[in-house]
């Protein structure tokens, strides 16, 4: 395989003259492997060595390759509470590692939103009404819901095979908030174990979490490559690296992606749209799987035009979450809004990490695990028919209807007359369809919603989820070809 080989190269310089048994840091003590697929097992010995495995009455063998490489798949694993012993042994050699728990595995990485410690909650006081549970480090206690912070630092093959813990208590203090909560959830409405693998980076752009290549490959990148959009820079690879590639081929259910603030302070717009499909089809790629569920967060409400030096108006968010929402053309990809959970748009941090990850375990439950027929996003526009002196919007994502946070009478619509001049509308909910008129403009020529970066949603589906800023021409959506 073309990834493990990769893989080989940037992390096993000396070992293979070795005869010492070693395996990843991310195959520990306390893992959880994942069900119904054949789960990765890999590693280095001698050069030509057999190596065996042993996990839940099967017993697989490898021979190590002219650079000391083996790597073997388990057969389909059923999920277990119940903790079990892989063993791993050649003729010379054994590692054993204890409290294997099978069931879901998922990976998060981004920057600092989904980096977002745990610790950092216990400092809050929750708003008014509000339910996040700020004491959840201290109360936490399911030893079937397990942690992997993959460190910044390099992540070489060591013996102590402890990388993993139970999701309670001091380990859980640096952990990703966002994933930790997609995890609980998870494990509360599947009843299996869960494991929940962390790598993210504060102030990172996209770029280093794939290698140049990634991007190269793309089409977009390849015909504008004399053009700034077209520009490939941000240390591409950095953190895959370092972090991402170490993890291949461990097997998990799919990617967790909470990133673009920093890209958003560069102005970025279709090129981020094509930076994020050359990391989803990367990361696709060198797991073995192009269909893997790819689900990313929207990024925050916040006051991009008040920053100093820099060419930004209040549209420039709306902008950038077109390029994210332009994405959901991919198959397998589902952005979470979160336009509606940030009271202060003052603050490029949201606390609310609560709610971010219990939709996106909610988004998972439906989409992936099938497990209920809530819709997995809110409402996304579709077209838009001009009637007389307006225009009726249609939705997908609507659930059992759409809804409107105070009624059927909407705010946060716009219209534009002949000259593109656009000016607030009045908009109904009306047949499940959104009308749009303005008695100030009497031949409209376009719509958009919520285009400004301390919007306030107020048109949601019947499942509570908010419908994601849009425009009805000039969209990059209509430019971005997956």
């Amino acid at each position: 395989m073309k990834y493990f080989s990769l893989l080989l190269c940037a992390c096993l310089v000396g070992l293979a003259s070795s005869a010492k048994l070693v395996i990843p840091k991310i195959l520990g003590n306390g893992m959880v492997l994942q069900q119904n697929e054949r789960v990765a097992i890999w590693g280095w010995a001698d050069a030509n060595t057999t190596v065996t495995v042993t996990f839940k009455g099967q017993k697989k063998t490898a021979l190590a390759d002219a650079k000391g490489a083996w790597m073997l798949r388990l057969n389909p694993l059923k999920a277990s509470f119940d903790p079990a012993v892989l063993e791993i042994s050649t003729t010379t050699d054994k590692i054993v590692l204890n409290d294997i728990l099978v069931g879901e595995v998922w990976l998060c990485s981004g920057q600092s939103n989904m980096e977002f410690a745990m610790r950092k909650l216990a400092k809050l006081t929750p708003p008014a009404g509000a339910n996040w549970p700020v004491n959840e480090v201290a109360e936490a206690n399911d030893k079937s819901l397990r942690i992997f912070l993959d460190e910044r630092k390099k992540m070489d093959p060591d013996s102590t095979y402890s990388g993993w813990s139970a999701a309670e208590g001091e380990p859980l203090r640096p952990f990703s908030a966002v994933g930790y909560f997609f995890g609980k959830q998870l494990a509360t409405q599947l009843k299996v174990p869960v494991g929940m693998i962390s790598a993210s980076i504060p102030g990172s752009r996209i770029e280093p979490w794939m290698p140049k290549e990634a991007m190269e490959q793309q089409r977009f990148f390849k015909e504008n490559k004399n053009m700034p959009e077209g520009k490939i820079d941000g240390d591409p690879g950095k953190f895959y690296t370092t972090m991402i590639e170490p993890l291949i081929p461990f097997t998990v259910k799919g990617f967790l992606w909470y990133q673009g603030e920093s890209n958003c302070f560069l102005n970025e717009r279709l090129q981020y749209s094509y930076k994020m499909k050359s990391l989803i089809d990367y990361w696709r790629k060198q797991w073995g799987d192009n269909e893997l569920p790819f689900y990313y967060i929207q990024i925050a409400p916040y006051n991009y035009s008040k920053a100093k030096d820099k060419p930004y108006s209040i549209h420039s968010e709306a902008e950038f979450w077109e390029a994210q929402a332009a994405v959901l053309k991919m198959k397998n990809a589902i952005m979470v809004a979160t336009s509606d959970l940030n009271d202060n748009p003052a603050d490029l941090h949201p606390v609310n990490k609560w709610d971010v990850g219990l939709r996106l375990a909610n988004t998972a439950l439906s989409n992936t695990y099938k497990i209920n027929k809530a819709e997995p996003i809110g409402p996304i526009f579709k077209n838009a028919k001009k009637e007389q002196n307006g225009f009726v919007l249609d939705f997908d994502h609507k659930g059992k209807g759409l809804k409107g946070k105070n009624g059927n009478t909407l705010s946060g619509f716009e219209i534009a007359d002949a000259r593109g001049n656009f000016v607030p509308a009045d908009a109904t909910i009306k047949n499940n369809k959104v009308w749009v008129t303005s008695s100030s403009v009497a031949d409209p020529t376009a719509v958009r919603y919520d285009w400004k970066e301390d919007a306030k949603p107020e048109l949601y589906n019947s499942d509570g989820l908010p419908a994601v800023s849009f425009r009805t021409s000039g969209s990059v959506v209509d430019q971005f070809k997956p």
